[in-house]
């Protein structure tokens, strides 16, 4: 059995389950400054407070298993990508604090600084990841197992790019989560904002994918030599048709499509980007193979990941359940 590569499928899905819960409401807090009335900025709050933090448990388990089950991989990516990994970290440690604290500010006054906050650790959270994605895309540079770049190597004009197309990606999926959760004004806001992002990620996913492809032999062999491009032009085939049902349910004001659609896109684009590494967990050249940790140590790992995972999965939902339906303006969960 190859359990590095049970493990590797196991990550990939953590990593998913977090760009998707935490996306949507990390996009609530990008798009916190453009909803001007002051119920219906609680409205946005209260839709995503049951369920914000236990979203993050997804970033915990990729985090640590990556460091658990790949430690040459974590050995390598951290130092790497230090700068923007802690500006993450402490963008969501900041963004949490002024989510709490908004609920207890004492005048209007203070209640605008905290969703400043709110909003400041949301972009900069967002920015941040998806500077990380674009630098470990663009590869990290390694000699004898260790990581031989320098400081500044995670800055370049790609990664931020893929900064600002995983912020607008995350306000799409905030904008689809509020057409889901809320009525009246809210809503038509969101309709609004969600057409302009859907259109906007779209773009930034076809300009990024020709970017990465053309700017890497090894990505350019992997989508268009043959019969690699046969098995792979369902993936930007998809993308397209999805935009287009996204920007009709918009169009048509369907509210659980568009969150969806949305959610199918981030889907396909994560699974093209696993294809294009694969068999890399650190690009160019470290396997997922060469970075895993010794057998033994996979195996008693992935019993407790059987234990482990089923229960997150488990509460998520049931959380999920227990908070559906629409968020009323009159309704607080603080």
């Amino acid at each position: 059995m190859d359990y590095a590569l049970i493990w590797a499928g196991l990550l990939a899905f953590a990593v998913f389950a977090y760009v998707i819960l935490d996306g949507f409401d990390l996009g609530i807090g990008i798009l916190f400054p453009w909803i001007k009335d002051p119920t219906d900025k609680g409205t946005a709050m209260n839709s995503i407070a049951p369920i914000w933090d236990g979203n993050e448990t997804w970033l915990v388990l990729g985090g640590g298993g990556l460091y658990a089950v790949f430690p040459l991989a974590y050995a390598v990516i951290m130092p790497a990508l230090y700068a923007p990994l802690i500006v993450m970290l402490l963008a969501l440690i900041f963004r949490g604090v002024a989510f709490e604290f908004r609920w207890r500010a004492e005048t209007p006054q203070k209640q605008k600084l905290w969703d400043i906050g709110f909003t400041a650790g949301s972009v900069a959270a967002a920015f941040s990841q998806g500077i990380a994605l674009g630098a470990l895309v663009k590869g990290i540079h390694v000699v004898d197992r260790s990581y031989a770049g320098g400081w500044w190597d995670w800055l370049s004009p790609f990664s931020l790019t893929t900064g600002v197309a995983l912020v607008i990606g995350y306000a799409a999926l905030g904008s689809g989560w509020l057409i889901l959760k809320t009525t009246g004004t809210l809503q038509n806001f969101a309709f609004r904002v969600a057409l302009g992002l859907t259109l906007g990620i779209s773009l930034m996913i076809g300009a990024i994918s020709l970017w990465m492809t053309y700017s890497d032999p090894s990505y350019m062999t992997r989508w268009f030599n043959y019969p690699n491009y046969l098995y792979l032009a369902p993936i930007p085939i998809l993308v397209a048709v999805f935009t287009l049902k996204a920007l009709h349910a918009i169009i048509h004001r369907k509210e659980l499509q568009p969150f969806l659609l949305m959610i199918g896109l981030f889907a396909l684009s994560y699974f093209g980007l696993c294809l294009s590494f694969y068999p890399n967990i650190v690009p160019p050249e470290i396997t997922i193979w060469a970075a895993a940790g010794p057998d033994n140590s996979l195996k008693f790992l992935l019993v407790g990941a059987a234990v482990l995972l089923p229960m997150i999965i488990a509460y998520t939902a049931y959380s999920y359940w227990v908070f559906r339906g629409k968020v009323k303006a009159d309704e607080a969960y603080h």
